[in-house]
């Protein structure tokens, strides 16, 4: 381990939901203690029983082993209350795609660990710039973008704000590069960064074609993945995102671009507001559930 991610040693993870339970896992896998902040000892249950899960999963597939498992969970401990992270060498926040929740959080969480703790947040829509300013020092904010699911995605987009310290993003590379399966990529911040920059947009197109009966939900799975070579069809995608992540992430790219690009899709709106959104709920695009199937 490098000298500069050596520093972290000990970090503070806000939020335990999808993406934070796979934040909390990768950061444990790599031998480092985490501090989970959750609202509730429901959503902490929630959250662990999801780590679990997913570490059950590499054991079947004999990815792991038990003893594997029982050492990330045993780096992995929950709070409600933000004076317990006081000690900690890296904040990392991964709460709702909310920035005035955001701010709120990480401001409170600031004067708990200081001014000189670096804090990193996971959004992929939101302006790190806009979020480092509502803190003290800006200049150790900085993106950390992880992509679901965190455990198994390579690729960790490192965004530098206008106030990030260039060392903060010499040492988050360093970071990202013991996790010994991914690869870390800096980019600038901007609406969607680099990835969802690229693939905000070509979601709404296919879901716009969907709506327009260009195809049905399978075969257009299909011919992207034949055709294109994708691993996973954009409609299996959206469902394994979830819609109302998509919906929040384009909303929040348009409202900073005026990008039609942006704009989100009519149908994704009404699933949305329909509580159809993937997996989650286990309707979406291409996920029935008993009364749909």
């Amino acid at each position: 381990m490098s000298t500069a991610a050596a520093e972290f040693t000990t970090v503070g993870l806000l939020g335990l939901g999808t993406m934070g339970a796979g934040i909390a896992q990768v950061f444990a896998a790599s031998g480092r203690d985490v501090v989970v902040l959750e609202t509730d000892q429901d959503r902490i249950a929630a959250g662990l029983a999801v780590i679990e899960r997913f570490l059950d999963g590499g054991i079947a597939k004999g990815k792991i082993t038990e003893a594997d498992k029982a050492a990330v969970l045993a780096r992995i401990s929950a709070t409600t209350e933000a004076a317990d992270l006081a000690s900690v060498d890296l904040v990392v926040e991964s709460v709702t795609e909310d920035p005035d929740i955001k701010k709120a959080l990480l401001g409170k969480v600031a004067e708990v660990v200081g001014d000189q703790t670096p804090i990193c947040t996971n959004t992929s829509a939101l302006s790190v710039t806009d979020l480092a300013a509502a803190l003290p020092n800006p200049a150790r904010v900085a993106g950390l973008h992880f992509f679901n699911p965190a455990p198994l995605m390579r690729t960790v987009e490192v965004v530098r704000a206008l106030q990030t310290n260039d060392a903060l993003i010499d040492r988050l590379v360093a970071l990202v590069d013991t996790f010994g399966d991914k690869d870390a990529i800096v980019v600038k911040d901007r609406p969607g960064f680099l990835v969802n920059a690229l693939l905000l947009p070509y979601l709404n197109d296919v879901i716009t074609e969907l709506d327009d009966g260009l195809a049905t939900a399978e075969d257009i799975d299909t011919a992207i993945k034949l055709g294109l070579g994708y691993k996973a069809g954009p409609l299996e995608l959206l469902d394994m995102i979830g819609l109302d992540v998509q919906l929040h992430a384009t909303e929040a790219a348009y409202a900073a671009t005026r990008d039609p690009r942006y704009a989100p899709p009519p149908l994704l709106r009404q699933m949305v507001a329909a509580g159809r959104l993937g997996n989650k709920t286990n309707n979406g695009f291409r996920t029935h559930d008993s009364e749909n199937s």
